[in-house]
């Protein structure tokens, strides 16, 4: 910065420059956690390359903000290009973290900078020296292309589901001798650049890497890690990726891959109003398990599942009925797909004699496919797969459905060898808790796998069987 010799910001300057840890601690009053002290001062010794990958929660988006604001107050010219894969992810998450610390700088330095929608600037010179937030998309790869000044930061944001054509096309702002990049993500994805980095020798050598484990993290709470502990296992990638901050196992067994089901929580994904809506719920059986009710309208989950526990069969009776009541006739579902093993049943015969489009669904049935799947509950999981697998889905980022998804295995059945999907019992056995929310979920399949074999004709009516050869009534 060009300062008149009694200028403060001079002294400023010359304190905090080489020491982003003290700018924490003395500009901004908080005390960095131990990793948190080792990232920044790894940018502060010149490391060109810095990869963190964690659990959740640990303190990525507060430490990104706390260097962006250091390296914007203490470098002139500068560049600093922060990016994610989505733009909610960006702006919602990490771009407001950043704006939140500008408001906690003294006034005197808060003054220097002016926060915009999508950049913050430097006022006195808003071309030579700014923070700007690009989303990542790999039809248009130059989120971090064609950056360029005496000093470049590149930071990308959930790193893992960030488009190699991103990658790919900032290497030329990585040029500069000055320049550093720094990659932060839960490692949701087993392949894919992030997960090189730490898992490619030709590529470790040149980054500084650090692995942050909620266990060893203060800012975690333990509820948080017990809580994650209970539903899913130790042994689940779930666990791994959320808590460990490991990368999932490339021979998982589980049926849906968890890098499919982030990237439909980030993906813009549009259907229209016309595309008819189904309603999946699964039914409480007893104990600890809960109702759940989803929506789906072709590609999309447009809301968060609705859930419920403890009530009897005429209270969740009521419950769906008031969700139907509640709903404009254009966004009313053609069907209400209910799970009828157990209590479902009586759900499913009320419902119809209140006149709702109720029909049962057996899933320990005959499958449409006999020769690939022991039973209808695998078929519609693996159609479930096959959904995301197309990558042009959306569903709602809430936490218990997206890792009830990633926690069902599949085996194998003897001595047929047919593909089955793990049933609600065989995942107690393992100390984890029904699947509700993604079996409701994957209950809105079961029109489709009716549908699949045998076709359905416009004048086709909920209250009369599925033509195929299930049991569902």
């Amino acid at each position: 910065m060009s300062q008149p010799a009694d200028n403060p910001l001079i002294e400023f300057v010359d304190r905090y420059r080489s020491n982003p840890v003290l700018f924490v601690q003395e500009v901004l009053g908080v005390e960095p956690d131990e990793w948190q002290k080792q990232l920044m001062q790894a940018v502060a010794d010149g490391h060109r390359r810095i990869a963190v990958r964690s659990g959740h929660g640990v303190g990525k988006s507060t430490c990104a903000s706390w260097i962006m604001l250091w390296h914007i107050l203490t470098r002139f010219p500068q560049k600093t290009v922060v990016t994610s894969q989505s733009a909610p992810q960006l702006f919602d998450a990490l771009f407001a973290e950043v704006k939140k610390w500008v408001k906690n700088l003294p006034p005197v330095l808060a003054e220097l900078l002016e926060a915009k929608a999508e950049r913050i600037e430097l006022l006195g010179s808003p071309t030579e020296s700014f923070i700007s937030a690009r989303t990542s998309r790999a039809e248009s790869p130059e989120a971090l292309a064609g950056v360029h000044s005496e000093n470049v930061m590149l930071i990308g944001d959930e790193a893992s589901g960030i488009p190699e054509q991103v990658y790919e096309a900032a290497y030329g702002s990585m040029s500069g001798m000055t320049a550093v990049t720094i990659l932060l993500g839960n490692p949701i994805r087993s392949s894919g650049f992030f997960h090189d980095v730490f898992n490619r020798p030709e590529l470790a050598s040149d980054w500084f890497l650090i692995h942050v484990n909620c266990n060893d993290c203060s800012r975690v709470s333990k509820e948080f890690i017990n809580d994650i502990k209970a539903r899913y296992g130790e042994d689940s990638n779930v666990y791994r990726v959320r808590v460990l901050g490991e990368f999932p196992r490339a021979d998982d067994d589980t049926i849906i891959p968890m890098e499919l089901i982030e990237a439909a929580i980030v993906r813009e994904v549009t259907c229209s109003p016309t595309t008819p809506i189904v309603w999946g719920l699964d039914v409480a059986r007893f104990g600890s398990d809960s109702s759940c009710l989803v929506k789906r309208q072709g590609n999309i989950v447009p809301e968060p599942p609705r859930v419920w526990q403890g009530l009897d069969t005429m209270q969740t009776v009521g419950i769906v009925r008031a969700e139907w009541d509640a709903t404009s006739e254009d966004r009313l579902p053609v069907e209400i797909l209910v799970d009828v093993i157990g209590v479902g049943s009586g759900v499913c015969d009320r419902l119809r004699e209140l006149g709702l489009p109720a029909r049962g669904i057996n899933v320990s049935e005959l499958p449409s496919m006999t020769g690939v799947y022991a039973n209808l509950r695998a078929e519609l999981w693996f159609q479930a797969k096959e959904w995301f697998a197309r990558r042009e889905c959306k569903i709602p980022d809430h936490p218990r459905l997206k890792n009830e998804l990633a926690t069902i295995r599949y085996g194998f059945q003897k001595p047929s060898n047919k593909m089955k999907a793990e049933s609600k019992d065989e995942m107690k056995s393992r100390g984890l808790r029904s699947p509700d929310c993604a079996d409701a979920l994957v209950l809105c399949f079961a029109s489709d796998a009716g549908i699949a074999l045998h076709g359905r004709s416009s004048n086709s009516q909920w209250n009369k069987p599925v033509s195929r050869n299930l049991g569902i009534f």
